[in-house]
């Protein structure tokens, strides 16, 4: 018993420094470590393109003229003709008036033509015309003024929508009936001490200094596009000079503005954010690009996207069931029976 004994012993330590050399079996709950997905490498910009079309200095650009910049839209040509020509012509008819009314009375009550002052204290007749004539000139105004304001607050049927948000500080496009969203942020300068490594700087074919974007929202042109304005923090506020478009966004609150480019006007429009919405306000620009309608749809395309119009492939029509020829049914036989032996039996 004893040599039974100290033979299990040293089997047993015989059998321990193996078993702890053997490497042990993963367990069911541990996966493996997958690879790190490559970063693919970013494409290199095209100028001309869609997305990157080259701006005409002379359209969509602020180049430091008193009026309005050039009207792209019909309401804002609508807007800038009210402006223009009624508005202008009006404050310029009352300026001289008014002018000419106290230059004359400069000079007819003067002290030494009126050594003795008049004492009247009113004028029926004065009084009836400094009522009626600013109520015509007002009634004037309102007439186109409301024209106005109808046709920009009264969209047509919209053939594509584009939400804007505004953060702190940039601006994000959605197209949602196309599956397209992007955020679209300022480019800065080369020698931007807060350039980040790798970041893309401003080139002037993208547009002028604090203007050019890393992305554009691109639209069709002659198409009727609804744009709902909003924002995730504070106030701001989305301006496109050249479209007659200025509409605040609001947290918690979508607005609703709409533009249709003229047939002949594509190119790339700037704007800015017009609100004070913070220490970096004057760094949020926006970036309109309008393109044919064609060049829409490939731009659409290469963001991954789908065009609204386009309907799923039908169905195979499923080929006309032709009900099966009816089984003929088996006939029974009765057999015959002698109803004379069956009567007699």
């Amino acid at each position: 018993m004893r040599l039974i004994g100290w033979a299990i012993a040293l089997a047993a330590a015989g059998l321990t420094p193996a078993a702890a050399q053997t490497p042990s079996a993963p367990t069911e709950n541990t996966a493996a470590a997958a690879p790190a997905p490559a970063t693919p490498a970013a494409q290199p910009i095209v100028y001309g393109s869609v997305g990157h079309m080259i701006p005409n200095p002379e359209a969509g650009i602020p180049d430091g003229r008193k009026g309005v910049q050039e009207q792209v839209t019909p309401v804002g040509q609508e807007a800038a003709q009210f402006h223009n020509v009624i508005l202008l012509t009006v404050c310029a008819l009352i300026s001289a008036l008014v002018l000419v009314l106290l230059a004359w009375t400069m000079w007819r009550y003067r002290r030494s033509a009126n050594p003795v002052p008049s004492r009247n204290s009113h004028n029926t007749l004065i009084e009836v015309i400094w009522t009626l004539v600013p109520v015509m000139v007002l009634v004037g105004i309102a007439i186109p003024s409301i024209k106005l304001l109808r046709h920009q607050y009264t969209p047509p049927p919209a053939q594509l929508t584009v939400k804007i948000t505004g953060h702190q500080w940039y601006w994000s496009y959605e197209y949602p009936d196309n599956g397209v969203s992007f955020d679209s942020h300022m480019l800065k300068e080369a020698g931007d001490p807060t350039l980040a490594k790798g970041e893309r700087t401003r080139d002037d074919r993208d547009g002028p200094p604090l203007l050019a974007a890393d992305e554009r929202m691109v639209i069709p042109v002659g198409q009727v596009v609804k744009f709902i304005i909003t924002a995730d923090d504070v106030i701001h506020s989305f301006s496109v000079p050249a479209f007659w478009t200025k509409l605040d966004a609001n947290p918690g609150q979508l607005n609703e503005t709409w533009v249709k480019v003229d047939a002949d006007k594509t190119g790339v429009y700037f704007g800015q954010c017009s609100e004070l919405c913070g220490a970096r306000h004057g760094f949020m620009p926006i970036n309109v690009e309008v393109v044919t309608p064609q060049q829409f749809e490939q731009w659409i395309a290469s963001k991954g996207g789908k065009l609204a119009s386009a309907k799923p492939a039908a169905a195979p029509a499923a080929a006309p069931t032709t009900p099966a020829a009816a089984a003929p049914q088996p006939v029974t036989t009765q057999p015959a029976t002698n109803q004379a032996a069956t009567a007699q039996n």
